[in-house]
């Protein structure tokens, strides 16, 4: 074997050796500013999320507690999965197998956690607008902790079942030496295709429709009382704010997590490689970026958080008390 060869390896001493990934100079400055700026923005938008509903005392809300675990999630994404990702675009894997199967455990929660608080939140909705009189009897804070809580606690244990023969034997996905590599088998994969994806994507889909339904039925039972001019106005609103919502959870759901489950889809093992930045990877990535915006950006309340915390209104004494709904 030829120097130049040998520089090209992870291990040059190793014929077993992975080759050092590289990119195009030019591509590879593209890819790095574009992934750290998705990373720095994730970071930066579920970092304001935690500070307005940790700081505020108006916002201490069984719902924004499931937000707030949510952003939590979203936030490790930026702040943990996404660098190392970048990192190890022109780099090899020198962390070890263990390292390497960890990393991957803690994506899998991560990710898991994420999905099951979107769900939460559609939950959340539904009863609030279904039991307006019985929900803040209903839904508690303590009530709120314990279900944030199981997801996290449900996420770990499952993605622990899921991945325990990696656990079992780290490094069995790996064909050379400095690759982080986990291959999840078609059948693990279509199970977890099932609990990630179709499932979650059912229940977000049901109860957004039924908070629709409930929202066309009550805006006609306004109608009735207001006059029909304005009535059919309510109507118009209630279904544009239903469809609004129901059209972005799902379709940024869909739009990041199809491409990652399609060999699932195909019948094909899903290769998951954190040495390189997969369009796939980074997509699903990407909708912990989109998160705080699909749900936070939209809600009055936040944009007056950002304001107070911009301004620094923050620093003045009694600002944890200010009114922000």
């Amino acid at each position: 074997m030829e120097n130049g060869e040998l520089s090209e390896l992870c291990y040059p001493q190793l014929n077993s050796s992975c080759r050092t990934p590289k990119q195009p100079p030019g591509q590879a400055l593209l890819i790095y500013v574009l992934l750290s700026s998705i990373s720095l923005l994730t970071v930066a938008l579920n970092l304001l999320v935690i500070f307005a509903i940790s700081y505020f005392r108006q916002l201490h809300t069984p719902t924004n507690l499931i937000l707030l675990s949510l952003s939590v999630s979203d936030l490790l994404v930026g702040l943990l999965l996404m660098p190392v990702e970048i990192i190890y675009i022109e780099a090899c894997w020198q962390l070890g197998d263990v390292a390497c199967t960890l990393y991957y455990v803690a994506d899998y929660v991560i990710t898991s956690a994420s999905v099951a608080n979107m769900v939460l939140i559609s939950a959340d909705r539904y009863v609030a607008i279904s039991e307006p009189l019985s929900y803040l009897s209903q839904v508690t804070k303590r009530r709120a902790w314990v279900a944030v809580s199981l997801c996290w606690l449900c996420s770990f244990v499952y993605r622990l079942l899921l991945l325990h023969d990696h656990l079992g034997e780290p490094g069995r996905s790996i064909s050379c030496l400095g690759e982080c590599v986990v291959i999840i088998s078609n059948v693990a994969g279509t199970v977890d295709l099932v609990f990630t994806f179709i499932l979650p994507v059912v229940a977000i889909l049901i109860l957004y429709l039924r908070v629709f339904a409930i929202a066309v039925s009550q805006a006609r039972r306004t109608s009735s009382r207001v006059g029909a001019v304005q009535g059919q106005r309510l109507v118009k609103r209630s279904e544009l704010k239903a469809a609004r919502t129901l059209g972005i959870v799902v379709v940024v759901f869909l739009i990041c997590f199809i491409p990652y489950y399609s060999p699932t889809l195909a019948g094909e093992d899903t290769s998951v490689d954190a040495t390189s930045a997969a369009f796939e990877i980074w997509l699903t990535h990407i909708n912990s970026c989109l998160n705080p915006i699909v749900y936070a950006l939209f809600y009055p309340w936040f944009r007056k958080s950002i304001k107070l915390i911009v301004t620094l209104q923050i620093l003045k004494p009694g600002s944890r008390d200010a009114k922000i709904l």
